[in-house]
């Protein structure tokens, strides 16, 4: 049933700025019609429990201890182009059911003074809001529903993205450790802290998850990285998993861990790998690309295969079900809720190894509503479960408005389940009524229980005969789940002690030693040399690889001098090398000692069973070697007698430090371990030993390189890549060698751009000369080459003119790449024949404006889609990907809001207005005169790699001689000027259309 609800009387309600549209494509459905679109299993039925105008905009939702529902609206998130809407408010409402029978009747605005709204969780006497960039608490303490005072600052340093909004820090949900848990996307990067915490001690985290401990007022990072985590949850042994999209949707929330990411840079620039997703599928096809697994916007159909794989990239909510309303075989299950898919996913938790692998089930559910967009879903004190409808078309971007006027929430149960009553207000209940709920058969009275005793404990109640009867019941509870349960409510009330801890290392089941030893570190006050002898025990004896992977864990909260006999006996089971996390979590633990502990780092790197843990010392080694040759010179000295497996990894770590670098001094005993290795059976051994030889200058490595090149027997691949080799190197000899092939036809072309990029005078015109019978890859290299100097582009501009070279194959970024040279006399020349590239300006709406009157409704439908396509490759492809086809440079464009005309021309004309610091534009000039642009896509202290849309170029930071990060998106501006009326016409209807098109036939 739908809650309406007259007379409501709040003053500060009647001061709350009324929400408004900016939606254009209509109404949702009724709530009540939207609850009967449900498609549901036998026996399961779904009503609406609230609906607009009593819940509009649910970013979130909560329960307390009372069975209220506790909802977050959000009336601030705002289309892309606006960002937050920052004349309105956000609120926080409490919806009651003061009859007792599954319906709220009642509604209490207990907060209307937010802005940007994501979270919110209740404990200890208050409300938990987030509100980045701050974690906030608002006490309640007398439970009349009135804040007792403001906010109180718990946590800053939330940062808002200014891209990607819905990336925000959110998520508060309590787990078992005691902690209040939360999340946060890759475009929010925080450096959260207390207030007043200095900058070189906040937490830095760049997406993943995070945790506060309201008693102890701390702030830490749990794990990093994914894409945007939106839902997470415990299972029945108290393990976390959280969802995610696109790259991977579920992952083991590992404390410490640093998984895969969609883009940019981890925290620690020597985490090196990374853990990927702990699911064996996708819900899309990946083959296709996640943009294509979306549905359209009008619910209409789904992209080919991505109905029957799980309906999409997009997740939100996360539930591990453990109510006691839906059937049994439902119980431990894994849900989600697909965005774009408008259905939840159902994944089945097994054990693999240290960790666990989730394995595609049949969803659940599904949702006739086209604007259905579930953000949450939890189960109650009856066992049915609530989810939350953001109600809305589109997607998370929100590129074509929001509509802010609804929202619902809608109820799922099985069969007629139980009112709960007057039982599901915990707070009533003494303290002996509360240990019984601890072991519910129904885990939300078992989290709602701890919460009371925790609550009652952190206000200084009296438990001392609630802790003593947990101890007696741990002591004769046989069964797992029961030791657990129990185990968990001492943490509430404060009940355990670093001896019981200890003791629990030698219990028989291996969830409550991963638990002892995660608790024995999450309070250093709790580890004594005797816990952590006791830790270096279990690491090299317990038969667990889930006690293995929570003491691998442990190894980054140690001080860094007491981590050494741990990770050594980590390092020693040759049964982990294929875990999937094991190898990567010890790495991590193991990172910060290899510098200052070196001699202890060899002998580790020697020992270990895991290549990766070897393989990643000699790379943290190599990326000092010119501060300090000494640590990698200990390395190879102990390596030279090592059999190949160990000497590879070695090899592999150093090549991966040394990618991008022209020359290195070569360490003193680099050539006894070369020279030890250099005729071995290993092929890849062979290579890398050269490869590295040439950053060391070893000429034998490149006498082999020229002697291929100059080889014609040999395959032109082969001495094109040896080619590339020379020139990447910077060899000796390099223009002899280059001077030798110009009358080879299998290698003249590519001889000719590398002239080019050493500024050779007559290779430009050289260039132009060989440009028409170039391949269409090595025209690409030729342009890159002929762009990044102003007398080599002067001569390219000519070659456009006299129709040499088509005009059509100057891309706008190259064009632009031309005008950054700032040359006057260029610039001028760049314009007469290709046209301008203007500078950024204010007048951009009225720009928009005029474009948006001449491609009205009527001419696109009388565009050429066939000539669009073409005209997309020419334009846009060398960069983007539509329908799968074109770079991968900036965004994919599949999926986005460009069915819009005016989302499509705000973000041509005006590409910079918003645009994420991943994509922002890299101006590098290098020392020999050229001009290097790009995205930038990764850094390190010796080298730079960036993105163009022809390659990816590393370069030594030895070459530049400035690197600029530009405000500006690499997309240039003015894309739309350069065409004709009706090509401009022709790109856009194609880019607006909902399919591809097939390409014009041949005439």
């Amino acid at each position: 049933m739908v809650l309406l609800i007259s007379g409501f009387v709040n003053l500060r309600a009647a001061e709350f700025p009324e929400p408004f549209n900016t939606e254009t494509r209509g109404n949702p459905m009724p709530a009540e019609e939207s609850a009967r679109s449900f498609r549901l299993p036998p026996g399961f039925r779904a009503e609406v429990v609230a609906g607009e105008p009593t819940v509009r905009q649910p970013i979130a939702m909560t329960m307390d201890a009372r069975g209220r529902l506790w909802v977050a609206e959000n009336y601030t998130y705002a289309e892309a182009k606006v960002g937050y809407e920052m004349r309105l408010r956000d609120r926080i409402v409490i919806l009651e059911d003061t009859q007792g029978n599954g319906h709220f009747d009642k509604r209490t605005i207990f907060w209307d003074e937010a802005k940007i709204l994501t979270s919110i969780e209740v404990g200890y006497g208050g409300v938990f809001v987030l509100c980045p960039p701050q974690l906030l608490f608002i006490p309640d303490r007398n439970h009349d529903d009135v804040p007792d005072s403001k906010a109180e600052v718990l946590v800053d340093g939330l940062a808002n993205p200014s891209a990607n909004l819905h990336t925000f820090a959110n998520g508060l949900k309590w787990g078992p450790d005691g902690w209040l848990w939360g999340r946060v996307g890759i475009s929010a990067p925080l450096r959260g802290g207390i207030p007043g915490t200095p900058d070189t001690e906040r937490v830095a985290l760049n997406g993943g998850i995070w945790r506060y401990h309201p008693v102890r007022k701390v702030f830490e990072a749990v794990a990093h990285g994914t894409t945007n985590p939106w839902g997470l949850d415990w299972d029945a042994d108290g393990e976390p998993f959280f969802i995610n999209t696109v790259i991977g949707h579920l992952w083991h929330a590992i404390p410490g861990a640093h998984f895969e990411r969609m883009h940019g840079q981890d925290v620690n620039a020597h985490s090196y790998g990374f853990i990927p997703q702990h699911a064996d599928h996708y819900h899309f096809d990946t083959g296709a690309g996640w943009t294509k697994s979306r549905a359209a916007y009008d619910g209409s159909s789904f992209a080919p295969g991505s109905d029957g794989l799980g309906g999409g990239h997009a997740h939100s909510g996360l539930m591990i079900y453990q109510g006691d309303n839906w059937p049994e075989v439902y119980r431990g299950r894994l849900f989600t809720i697909n965005l774009h898919g408008r259905r939840i996913n159902q994944e089945r938790l097994e054990r693999d190894g240290s960790g666990y692998v989730g394995k595609h089930e049949e969803d659940l559910l599904s949702v006739g509503d086209p604007w259905f967009r579930g953000l949450d879903l939890f189960y109650g004190p009856d066992g049915g479960v609530f989810i939350s409808d953001w109600s809305d078309t589109g997607e998370c971007h929100d590129n074509d408005g929001v509509h802010r006027t609804s929202g619902r929430i809608y109820k799922v149960t099985y069969g007629e389940p139980k009112p709960a009553g007057s039982k599901a207000d915990l707070t009533r209940l003494g303290n002996s009524e509360l240990i019984p709920l601890l072991y519910h058969r129904n885990e939300w009275f078992v989290r709602q229980a701890r919460r009371v005793l925790a609550d009652r404990a952190a206000a200084g109640t009296d438990l001392i005969s609630v802790k003593a009867r947990l101890m007696e019941r741990f002591e004769s509870e046989t069964n797992r789940l029961g030791k657990l349960h129990t185990l968990w409510g001492l943490i509430a009330v404060q009940g355990i002690s670093r001896d019981w801890l200890l003791q629990r290392c030698e219990d028989a089941d291996e969830h409550i030693r991963s638990w002892a030893v995660r608790l024995l570190v999450d309070d250093p006050a709790r580890l004594s040399p005797r816990g952590l002898k006791r830790l270096e025990t279990l690491a090299g004896q317990d038969a667990s690889p889930l006690v293995r992977l929570y003491l691998a864990s442990a190894l980054q909260r140690l001080p860094i001098e007491r981590r050494v006999l741990l990770a050594s006996a980590l390092l020693a089971h040759p049964e982990d090398v294929y875990d999937h996390n094991l190898g990567l979590m010890i790495w991590y633990g193991v990172e910060p000692l290899v510098i200052p502990f070196r001699y202890n780092a060899v002998t580790l790197a020697l020992a270990s069973q895991h290549p990766i843990v070897r393989q990643y010392i000699a790379r943290r080694f190599t990326d000092e070697i010119s501060k300090s040759p000494e640590l990698l010179e200990g390395l190879l000295t102990a390596g030279t007698d090592r059999p190949d497996n160990i000497k590879a990894d070695i090899l592999r770590g150093m090549s991966q430090a040394l990618k991008g670098w022209k020359h290195a001094n070569a360490p003193s005993t680099w050539m006894a371990f070369a020279n030890s290795s250099r005729h071995s059976g290993d092929e890849e051994i062979r290579n890398l030993i050269r490869n590295l030889g040439f950053v060391f200058g070893d000429e034998q490595g490149f006498a082999e390189l020229r002697k291929t090149v100059l080889d014609r027997s040999q395959s032109a691949e082969r001495r094109r890549e040896a080619l590339q080799l020379l020139a990447e190197s910077s060899a000796p000899d390099l223009r002899t060698t280059l001077a030798a092939v110009m009358d080879d036809a299998a290698l003249r072309v590519p001889s000719i751009a590398v002239q080019v990029q050493l500024g050779e005078p007559e290779a430009p015109a050289q260039a132009v000369d060989a440009y028409p019978g170039a391949s269409s890859e090595d025209r690409q290299r030729l342009l890159q080459g002929l762009v990044s100097r102003a007398g080599s582009a002067r001569e390219l501009l000519d070659a456009v003119a006299q129709k040499r070279v088509p005009r059509t194959d100057i891309s706008a970024f190259l064009a632009r790449q031309i005008a950054k040279l700032n040359d006057p006399a260029l610039t001028a020349r760049l314009t007469e024949v290709w046209g301008a590239v203007r500078p950024a300006d204010l007048n951009k709406k009225a720009e928009s404006a005029r474009h948006r009157e001449n491609l009205g409704a009527e001419r696109l439908k009388a565009a050429d889609l066939p000539h669009g396509r073409v005209l997309f490759g020419q334009v846009c492809g060398s960069c983007h990907q539509l329908y799968g086809e074109g770079g991968k440079v900036g965004p994919d464009l599949t999926g986005s809001g460009r069915a819009v005309l005016d989302y499509l021309l705000e973000n041509i004309v005006d590409p910079s207005a918003v645009v994420a610091s991943d994509y922002r534009l890299a101006l590098l000039t290098l020392k020999d005169g050229r001009s290097v642009n790009g995205i930038l896509r990764e850094q390190t202290p010796q080298t730079v790699t960036v993105q163009n849309p022809v390659e990816r170029i590393t370069l030594d930071r030895r070459e530049i001689e400035s690197l600029e990060i530009s405000p500006q998106s690499m997309m240039p501006e003015g894309l739309l000027d350069g065409l004709a009326p009706d090509d401009r016409r022709d790109l856009i209807a194609y880019l607006m259309h909902p399919r591809q098109v097939p390409l014009p036939t041949a005439k």
